[in-house]
């Protein structure tokens, strides 16, 4: 079989809207390495955007979920539930960072969690608004598309959409919004608006994920708390792509000197099955009435137990630690670059991009991004860019890549930047 052939193939069976990156089609993969069907390898650093963070079909998974196909793949939980279920949740709750006792429910997508955590917060606060940033991504479904701050791809031809959603400004200090600046644009949706009495939560990615990777620094999230706690509004982290190991810790948002009341997350959760979750207070996980929650396949036995061996994963190999001592080693080859067009390196953990910008004109640069990602490509490291402006590389690398492996990596990006 071809790649070419498939392509064709594809381009006949399926929309365009299904945007496809490669055009090259995977047959099997292992860790950090994809083979093609026409037995190219190549190195993963896009992990299924963030999913893989133990790897392609880490063998504890693979255990782990054969063990629970000979048992049963499905109940729908909410008709005939199961003990993995109840003990995850357990699990999650010891672990996330949220003040006081804290309830977890489990989803199938990103999106879905994203959408149970607006449900929960307006049934918990009674009030309809929802205010999120400029620059974030948090789904593809009608309310997340309405809180997703990134117009192309995401939103075009798509609207109207949900009303009782703003946008406030997101700091970004390269681009020159500062954080009194993007608390000043927050103040302003109070005034001109939305009174902050009508606002049930704030909601943003601890780490902006499609938006170019944008750590929100430590007082920006220490105001947004009392913000929220002044106005009676609920702190909803969406760590979809932060969670699970990738920024150095289990959660993003244990680099904050303040938690959440709810946090969103999915993608590594499960290891590459469908699985998400919202964990929060449990006073406001409690809000909606018996039956306000839930999906047919909410919570999926055979994602459940990868879930569990997931976890199991993260601690006994200390990806934590990993993901710290990983991205350092990028970081340093990253500034070693020294190149006019790397406007800025940044990221905590592994979780770590490198923007562009033209050396002539300072401005965002798409074209030296892709040439970038294309260079790379053709030497066999599978990259992914994002940002606003798509001038942004982000690592995604699985977190146990063999170290062997990592520094052949780190060696075609030497080859492949900017000069």
């Amino acid at each position: 079989m071809k790649n070419s052939e498939l392509n064709q193939r594809r381009q006949n069976a399926t929309p365009r809207g299904i945007g496809v990156m490669c055009g090259f089609y995977a047959e099997r993969a292992e860790n950090a390495t994809l083979w093609d069907v026409e037995g190219r390898e190549v190195i993963d650093f896009a992990a299924g955007i963030a999913v893989l963070n133990t790897g392609h079909r880490h063998p504890r998974l693979v255990e782990a979920i054969e063990k629970q196909l000979k048992a049963f793949t499905h109940t729908a939980y909410q008709i005939v539930p199961y003990e993995g279920y109840v003990s995850l949740a357990e699990r999650i709750n010891e672990r996330a960072p949220i003040e006081g006792p804290v309830k977890t429910a489990f989803f199938t997508t990103g999106a879905e969690a994203v959408e149970n955590a607006v449900k929960i917060a307006r049934a918990s606060t009674r009030r309809p608004g929802i205010i999120t940033f400029s620059g974030a991504f948090h789904g593809r479904t009608f309310m997340t598309m309405a809180l997703t701050g990134k117009v192309a791809p995401y939103k075009l031809g798509f609207g109207p959409f949900p009303g009782s959603v703003f946008h406030a400004r997101y700091p970004n200090d390269l681009h020159g919004v500062s954080v009194e600046q993007a608390l000043e644009s927050l103040e302003y949706l109070f005034k001109a608006d939305i009174a902050p009495d009508q606002v049930a939560a704030i909601v943003l990615e601890p780490i902006q994920g499609e938006g170019g990777f944008n750590v929100a620094p430590p007082e920006f999230f220490s105001a947004l708390r009392q913000i929220c706690d002044q106005h009676g509004i609920l702190l909803i982290a969406d760590e979809v792509q932060t969670g699970f190991a990738r920024t150095g810790k289990l959660f993003a948002m244990e680099h904050y000197p303040v938690k959440a009341d709810l946090i969103t997350m999915a993608k590594s959760l499960a290891g590459g099955m469908p699985l998400s979750a919202v964990a929060g207070r449990a006073e406001v996980m409690d809000a909606p009435a018996p039956g306000g929650l839930g999906g047919t396949y909410a919570g999926n036995p055979l994602a459940i137990a990868s879930a569990h061996a997931v976890l199991d994963v993260i601690d006994d190999e200390k990806l934590c630690q990993r993901a710290n001592e990983l991205g350092a080693q990028l970081k340093e080859v990253l500034k070693q670059a020294q190149s006019k067009a790397i406007a800025q390196v940044r990221g905590l953990g592994s979780m770590i991009a490198i923007e562009f910008n033209d050396p002539a004109t300072g401005k965002p640069s798409p074209d030296i991004t892709r040439d970038v990602q294309q260079a790379a490509l053709e030497q066999g490291l599978l990259l992914l860019t994002c940002g606003v402006y798509g001038n942004v590389i982000r690592f995604l690398y699985p977190l146990t890549i063999p170290q062997a492996q990592f520094t052949q990596a780190l060696n075609i990006l030497k080859q492949v930047l900017p000069r």
